[in-house]
């Protein structure tokens, strides 16, 4: 319903009302001036009212509705962000568990070829030592037999000039054991350890 008529209809109303109580006539009469006027202040109120009242309500709406507008535009756009946040955050993840399992990967190859070349050092150090301790072994046995011929060929020699009964020079048995021994060594038929 409009407005307008609305406020016309009351104040053609109230003005019949009171010609009527005013008027006492037995019948009604309308008084179409003061209708007029009355429709006249009712219009200037309400322009009154709406351009002092309703503009700036409805520019307060306006406003309002415009930083309602602004607050889902950027509720939005920060959805938006968090999505791409969360997107990237992902993506770093990835990326930080490839490089972890890289480096994971190369510290254990690191750890590997340490342990390998611990492993070559100390077998080579065990050859080494092998090696080391056969040559030992062999100019120990070899101080050994020498020291053995030695005693052997004195006592060859003492018993030799107990039963030749003369004694020869240390020279000349020296001499003689060595060919002896150098023959042995020569033909095969004795033993070395």
């Amino acid at each position: 319903m409009n407005p307008l008529a609305t406020a016309a209809a009351t104040a053609a109303a109230t003005v019949a009302a009171s010609t009527t109580t005013a008027a006492s006539a037995p019948g009604l009469s309308i008084n179409f001036f003061w209708v007029i006027v009355a429709a006249l202040n009712f219009l200037v109120f309400l322009a009154l009212i709406w351009r002092f009242g309703f503009d700036p309500i409805a520019n307060i709406m306006a406003q309002r509705k415009a930083r309602i507008d602004q607050g889902l535009a950027d509720a939005e756009q920060a959805r938006k962000d968090r999505d791409a946040g969360a997107a990237e955050r992902d993506q770093a993840m990835v990326q930080a568990r490839r490089e972890a399992q890289a480096l994971v990967a190369s510290a254990q190859k690191s750890a590997q070829e340490l342990r390998d070349a611990d492993i070559a050092a100390t077998r080579e150090e065990l050859e080494r030592l092998r090696k080391k301790a056969a040559s030992d072994i062999v100019a120990e046995r070899d101080r050994a037999l020498a020291d053995l011929r030695a005693q052997v060929a004195d006592l060859a020699l003492l018993a030799a000039g107990k039963v030749v009964g003369e004694t020869m020079t240390d020279a000349r048995q020296r001499r003689l054991v060595e060919e002896f021994l150098a023959d042995r060594a020569v033909n095969g038929e004795g033993r070395t350890n």
